[in-house]
């Protein structure tokens, strides 16, 4: 009985984790609330020009005026394919070059300063190379974005790849599994998450490359509609856009943690983890 009573009393753990994740959303809600509030007293208090902080509702109508447009859909086709491009390149190439990396150690020591020191350096400087490579044309968007998410999946990788189990290796070892068989059923199964966390990273940095590439020079995407939108100070529609490139761009983030979590998860109560 005494046992019951203290098994009765002990609150549960989903009960816990749903409590936990509804204060998480709670505080999301007032963080955002606050902000949106802050941004329209700050555009009511005539502190700054009226057109440069507009009020939410003109922001709100462009948004409509946007989905609305035939126009928006194409340059948001355009940045979606090439950041999805840049992100495919960038980020195989990145995971392949972390797993030499971290598989080899005279080769990581070697290189992965390299890494190290190249990764903080602004893309942007190396966008004059990209065109003289790539052209003026879509090419140079995505090998922008692909330099730029190639440094973060990469140093993950590698960091990552000096986690694994050493027990796994060497069963893989006493199997005789080729390289590539290691690779695919040793190395990439038990690096899953650290490699979705480093293409978190890397789409970030990648969104950022494309649209400042699209900025500079180019006449399709979203980068060219907000610079076009800044040079006719028509500051309305260009809150809005960059209001719907932070959604998307919050949004597939969100799907990726979201099953980062999930694997997370996974492994820690997955009988082999125990």
């Amino acid at each position: 009985m005494q046992r019951q009573a203290a098994t009765a009393s002990t609150p549960s753990i989903p009960s816990t984790a749903s409590d936990d994740r509804r204060a998480v959303v709670l505080t999301r809600v007032v963080i955002l609330t606050t902000i949106l509030v802050a941004w329209e007293v700050l555009a009511r208090s005539g502190l700054l020009y009226r057109d440069v902080v507009p009020s939410l509702l003109p922001i709100a109508k462009q948004i409509v005026v946007l989905f609305m447009d035939r126009s928006f859909y194409w340059n948001l086709g355009v940045t979606v394919t090439e950041v999805a491009v840049a992100l495919t390149i960038g980020g195989g190439t990145g995971i392949i070059v972390g797993v030499l990396l971290g598989r080899n150690r005279f080769i990581g020591r070697a290189f992965e300063p390299l890494l190290n020191y190249l990764g903080p350096t602004p893309k942007i400087i190396f966008f004059p190379i990209m065109i003289m490579w790539f052209g003026v044309g879509p090419e140079s968007k995505i090998a922008m974005g692909a330099l730029s998410c190639f440094f973060p999946v990469a140093i993950s990788v590698a960091g990552s790849m000096r986690e694994v189990n050493r027990v796994l290796i060497r069963v893989g070892i006493s199997f005789r599994l080729t390289a590539f068989q290691m690779f695919t059923k040793i190395y990439m199964p038990a690096m899953r998450v650290p490699i979705i966390n480093g293409i978190r990273i890397g789409l970030g940095v990648a969104i950022v490359g494309t649209l400042l590439a699209e900025t500079k020079l180019a006449n399709q995407g979203l980068g060219y509609a907000v610079i076009q939108t800044y040079a006719t100070f028509n500051m309305p529609r260009m809150y809005a856009l960059l209001l719907i490139v932070f959604l998307l761009a919050v949004g597939v983030n969100s799907i990726l943690g979201r099953y980062t979590e999930e694997r997370a998860f996974s492994d820690r109560t997955s009988p082999g983890r125990r």
